[in-house]
């Protein structure tokens, strides 16, 4: 399904009077693909990228730009998804607080939220930016706890559609989130959860 998040829900934002948190860094193999990713970008439009949510606007100009070069060389995608969802998910990960899983091949890849209970691949995600399709066994799609999904489904019918083109983009998938993030962190402060954490231990 194709969502666009323009519906006056913006994107999450953190409380401004509560101190941001600490975060770790990410394991060197997300950092050294979103060195990358910021390589790729800056040799080709002279920008650098900064990690923020503002610069995802670049990313997506940067995946429309690359998605000729991945269907004349369909190898190349591996390279390119990587350093796009590497990012993708780093920058999410500092804006939303969550937990990395990269070990082994890129499609075991996980993030693994804190604050509320979800995870997805990014790097997911970013191939299917550059190919305009899913890509069964990569789980781009948003995973949550059983109890959410009906309500998240619902969340997410009520927003205006948008079609595949820009559905995909990273940008947008961020925007999806935030509003998923920000639906489930109410959610829990309706039922008087307070403050949730969770932990990688709780996704296995």
């Amino acid at each position: 399904m194709s969502y666009s998040p323009t519906n006056g829900a913006g994107p999450h934002e953190p409380d401004p009077s509560e101190p941001p948190p600490v975060l770790a860094a990410p394991p060197p193999a997300v950092a050294e693909l979103c060195v990358a990713c910021s390589r790729y970008v800056a040799s080709k439009y002279g920008v650098a990228l900064d990690g923020t949510p503002d610069t995802l606007s670049l990313v997506d100009q940067y995946v429309r730009d690359a998605r000729e070069a991945v269907e004349e060389r369909p190898d190349s995608i591996d390279l390119v998804a990587g350093a796009v969802g590497a990012y993708l998910g780093e920058v999410m990960r500092q804006a939303f607080g969550a937990e990395w899983f990269a070990t082994g091949d890129h499609d075991g890849w996980r993030l693994y939220f804190s604050g509320v209970f979800l995870s997805f691949n990014p790097i997911g995600m970013a191939r299917e930016a550059l190919t305009l399709s899913e890509h069964a066994g990569w789980n781009a799609h948003l995973s949550l706890d059983p109890g959410d999904e009906e309500d998240v489904h619902a969340r997410l019918e009520a927003i205006p559609k948008v079609d595949d083109e820009e559905y995909y983009l990273p940008s947008t998938r961020f925007d999806i989130v935030s509003i998923v993030v920000d639906f489930l962190l109410a959610k829990q402060r309706a039922a008087g959860l307070g403050d949730v954490r969770f932990t990688a231990d709780d996704y296995r």
